[in-house]
């Protein structure tokens, strides 16, 4: 497409009324209306489109117009949870095993693509949310991130920019320190764009050997890393007293991994950060631990810290901030107020005016329960939001243990009865503890989607307990432990269970028998790179990585003496791990909570009320068997748009909808050909509107699949 025919596209969608203005609601410059240029659709985190031509009236003949398959999904192991974009008519896009993508986005056809494992050995897989664009002239570039690599292309042509890191590719370890260079780190969601800075968050290890989360600004020009803000601070720096003395020098997490949010006008990016690692046990790390569990303004030039609200003090239910704020302008007791929504995996909103940091409507510190465990010491209080009301139920007591039959409720309540339940911010313990809303939310990285029209919020939220069970450590009992299994508990055991028998959704598989399916060389490959959700680790001694998989081979067990292999145990920090990441199911399979098992919320923002609230998504047995429609998990976000709609995949029965805005109901739905577990994207090409998402599968243990579906009338 020439700059010429680009230029008339923009004139002819002014006259046909598809742009509605250079800035957006909230003082925002918009490149055009019809592209969606930015992940989750503009730097303020929106997931709004001002377009309107497909709309109430006539939805109903949406159709499917194109489908694109990237032809590298693994069955039943690989997800898509990309939110493409979509600039000039050009899609860009990532496959289930980080190939980057270029599209015709009128047609579906491919223009380029890259596979970054011809530029990198030994590349580590992960999910990929979305990439960046960044253009100065001529000079256009995509940034995506895969393994441990950012990665900058030519955004005509798919090669990779030589004057940027090492011939395209810099270190997402860089600016972390040398222990980092050793461990886990990769960059779920895209960076997000600030004149010539990328700044960024990654995703660490949530156990004892995680690395520092801190947040970089890397100079797009050259890939070098212009600025740090560290989240565990140093002598001297803001918070450095809610740690213990050294916990900068050792201790992990405090990362964003749900992306981020720029008000580009005043030079502020937002930055959503989780919990400090371990997860569940903070005997090591004794304090509020800032700057975990925060919404943190910086300086988008500099890094340095402009204001922070803290979400939960002391996590230890891994109770990380899911999704980049969204940057809203609402009217707030009579006057227009610029401001940031922060949904939590809690299904809170918290609400502040985004250049002081003040909260709109009071926070309560609420008395929550101390911990038992060993070492442990919970904050004494947590803050709640007093307005708007939770978009999730905060308890699960017997009065709300599911009812879809006698059976099912009976088996429940039985299990209900012998663990601890019933209050917010339950700390983990032996005898088992209910996370509700679970550990994926309540809201989750979908994200929320704001409209400026109206002023509400949309979000989806999820309604599933889990059951976290802590256990002692072997080591810590003082027994000498077979050095395999010391690295196991310490590194596995959360995802595939201290039996080895993975979780019953079969997202994380069970481990008995891998000898018979794995070669040793196979099982060395997967630990050195990871695969699928499991990340590599090469951070392990030979020695060590032979004797964890002589461990989960059956070819050791019991004890030994560890000196005789030289291998130290890594769990004596660690006095407990737990044992695994359990939903809590009837025995049908179904949450154990009586339904809504999945929602969407209207909430307006501006007055802290919930306008309505419907069930998301439907098991078709149950509905046969006279049983109101009851929801389901979802992941991947809502996007809204002028035309009073709302699109949304995310369901586990596999469809893509549509609702009103304004009433919550249905009005339309497809069925994808795999799970549509990412954030849509709304754009228009020579006048003719489309919505795409991608169908990529494999949570909640179902099928996985490769397909980016676009619709239009």
């Amino acid at each position: 497409m020439t700059r010429y025919k680009l230029m008339l596209l923009f004139v002819n969608s002014m006259i046909a009324g598809l742009l509605f203005s250079c800035t957006d609601k909230a003082g925002f410059i918009v490149e055009s209306g019809n592209d969606w240029p930015v992940y989750l659709g503009g730097k303020n985190s929106a997931q709004y489109s001002p377009l309107k031509q497909i709309n109430r009236e006539n939805v109903h003949q949406l159709k499917s117009v194109w489908e694109f398959k990237t032809g590298d999904f693994e069955p039943n192991r690989t997800q898509i949870q990309c939110n493409p974009i979509i600039i000039d008519g050009i899609l860009y896009g990532t496959s289930p095993k980080l190939k980057a993508f270029a599209l015709n986005a009128a047609t579906g056809e491919l223009i380029w693509e890259y596979d970054p494992k011809a530029n990198i050995s030994n590349l580590g897989m992960n999910v990929n949310r979305g990439l960046a664009y960044w253009s100065s002239g001529k000079d256009r570039r995509i940034l995506y991130t895969a393994g441990s690599n950012l990665i900058c292309l030519n955004a005509d042509n798919g090669v990779p920019v030589e004057s940027f890191g090492h011939r395209g590719i810099a270190s997402l370890k860089a600016g972390l320190g040398r222990r980092s260079e050793d461990l886990y780190v990769v960059s779920t969601s895209p960076g997000i764009v600030f004149k010539d800075l990328l700044i960024i968050g990654t995703r660490v290890s949530e156990n004892a050997d995680a690395a520092p989360g801190y947040i970089r600004a890397y100079n797009i020009k050259t890939g070098k890393v212009a600025w740090v803000f560290y989240t565990i601070p140093r002598p001297g720096e803001y918070g450095y007293d809610t740690w213990p003395k050294y916990a900068y020098k050792n201790s992990g997490g405090v990362n964003a991994w749900a992306g981020l949010s720029l008000d580009e006008k005043r030079g502020i990016v937002f930055v959503p950060t989780g919990s400090a690692s371990f997860d569940f046990w903070g005997g090591d790390r004794l304090g509020k631990n800032l700057f975990a569990n925060c919404i943190i303004a910086l300086d988008a030039k500099t890094g340095k810290r402009i204001w922070h609200y803290q979400t939960v003090r002391h996590d230890l239910w891994d109770r990380d901030l899911p999704a980049p704020p969204n940057l809203v302008t609402i009217e707030h007791e009579g006057k227009m107020v610029d401001a940031i929504a922060q949904i939590t995996k809690s299904g809170f909103v918290f609400l502040f005016e985004r250049t002081t940091g003040k909260p709109l409507f009071p926070i309560e510190e609420i008395e929550v329960p101390a911990s038992d465990l060993e070492g442990e010491e919970a904050w004494p209080t947590q803050p709640i939001p007093v307005k708007p009301p939770p978009f999730a139920r905060q308890k699960f007591t017997m009065e709300e243990v599911t009812d879809i039959s006698q059976s099912a409720h009976d088996y429940v309540a039985g299990i209900l009865s012998n663990v601890r339940t019933g209050n917010r911010f339950i700390p983990p313990s032996t005898q088992g503890t209910v996370i509700f809303p679970g550990f994926d939310g309540g809201g989750e990285w979908g994200g929320a989607a704001f409209d400026p029209d109206n002023k509400w919020l949309y979000v989806n939220a999820n309604e599933m307990p889990w059951i976290l069970t802590m256990v002692k450590t072997q080591a810590e009992k003082g027994e000498k432990l077979n050095p395999g299994a010391s690295l196991y508990l310490a590194n596995c055991a959360m995802c595939h269970g201290p039996d080895r028998k993975g979780d019953p959704t079969g997202t994380y598989p069970s481990l008995l028998g891998v000898e018979k399916k794995y070669s040793y060389l196979q099982l060395m490959e997967i630990l050195n790179n990871g695969r699928g959700f499991m990340p590599g680790y090469q951070q392990f001694s030979e020695e060590k990585k032979e004797a964890l998989i002589n461990f989960i081979s059956d070819a050791e067990h019991g004890t030994t003496d560890e000196h005789s292999t030289g291998i130290e145990s890594n769990l004596k920090a660690l006095p407990y791990t737990h044992t695994g990441y359990y939903r809590f199911f009837d025995p049908e399979g179904y949450p154990a909570v009586k339904p809504p098992w999945g929602t969407l919320s209207a909430i307006d923002i501006g007055k802290g009320e919930i306008v309505w609230q419907v069930p998301l998504g439907e098991f078709k047995e149950l509905t046969e068997r006279g049983i109101p429609k009851t929801g389901t998990e979802n992941y991947g976000g809502p996007v809204v748009t002028a035309g009073g709609l709302i699109f949304i995949g995310a369901t586990k029965d596999e469809y893509f909808r549509v609702f009103d805005k304004l009433t919550g109901d249905e009005l339309w739905k497809y069925k994808l050909p795999a799970g549509g577990y990412a954030t849509p994207a709304v754009y228009a090409i020579d006048g003719k509107q489309y919505v795409v998402i991608a169908a990529g599968g494999g949570k909640m243990g179902t099928k996985s699949g490769d397909s980016y579906i676009a619709f239009a009338l």
